[in-house]
């Protein structure tokens, strides 16, 4: 108890991994991992003020209708992009099986938004609900999102090492820039409006509800797919630091921050 109030931070990503490596064993990647972590390091540092912030932060909905927008439409152009690319490489027309029923596509998207043992609700209130924000209290954005893109890549690491989950080469370095650059695009978002954790869970819910590798069952076509999303997901990483590299140097936005436990008074801006 002591240790963790001391140093929150490493006590989340301690646990974090703890949480989630633990179930391999049993053959499952636990992606609630982040989740369970936070709820147990907040009520130990921060208390019932903690644990009401995260809620405040899950039912953020009051921001702008282009950052709704935004949240499903750029994970959805990404694809397309990438779909667009490996046709351009030589790949056959994709296979649209994932969109039939278009009904069950929604049911699958409304249910990952609150489903806590799946990675959009297992994941954001973990990484963006206290990590990214006690990370950007002392941080710049930029510093911060580097420093949890690398962790939450390597958190990955066992659906590539373990021969069980059946990761290819490509497969595993397109993951990996995929990971770490999707990091980066939930961070601005999660910046942009106010610290919102319910508009990353969107994000999230979208960019995995599409399976980029279910247009091509296998093939020269299929194995390529995973490398060329992470090369995407990558353009657009460097693209929104370029483009808004004002914000990422700038002390982040007030409701994007946490206060480490140890203080009491918000720091100088």
């Amino acid at each position: 108890m002591s240790a963790i109030r001391c140093h929150p931070l490493i006590a989340f990503f301690v646990l974090t991994y703890a949480l989630t490596w633990g179930a391999l064993p049993l053959g499952t990647f636990f992606a609630t991992g982040p989740l369970l972590a936070a709820l147990i390091v907040i009520p130990i540092t921060q208390g019932l003020a903690g644990l009401k912030e995260l809620g405040r932060r899950m039912i953020c909905w009051r921001v702008r209708w282009y950052w709704y927008a935004l949240a499903i439409g750029l994970p959805l152009v990404v694809h397309l992009i990438t779909v667009v690319l490996n046709v351009g490489l030589g790949a056959p027309a994709p296979s649209l099986a994932q969109f039939s029923p278009f009904s069950g596509l929604l049911l699958m998207f409304a249910v990952r938004l609150i489903n806590p043992l799946d990675g959009p609700m297992g994941e954001e209130p973990g990484w963006r609900g206290f990590a990214l924000p006690t990370l950007q209290a002392e941080r710049s954005p930029l510093l911060a999102t580097l420093i949890l893109g690398v962790l939450v890549t390597l958190w990955h690491l066992p659906l590539w090492v373990v021969p069980a989950f059946g990761a290819s080469p490509n497969d595993i370095l397109g993951d990996i820039l995929g990971s770490f650059a999707v990091t980066t695009w939930y961070s601005w978002l999660f910046d942009h409006t106010g610290g919102s954790v319910l508009l990353t869970i969107v994000a999230h819910a979208t960019e995995g509800t599409i399976q980029t590798s279910a247009f091509w069952s296998a093939g020269a076509a299929a194995a390529w797919v995973s490398l060329l999303y992470g090369i995407v997901w990558l353009a657009v990483a460097l693209g929104l630091v370029l483009f808004d590299w004002r914000l990422w140097r700038s002390p982040a936005p007030a409701g994007a921050t946490m206060l480490p436990a140890y203080q009491t008074e918000p720091r100088a801006r």
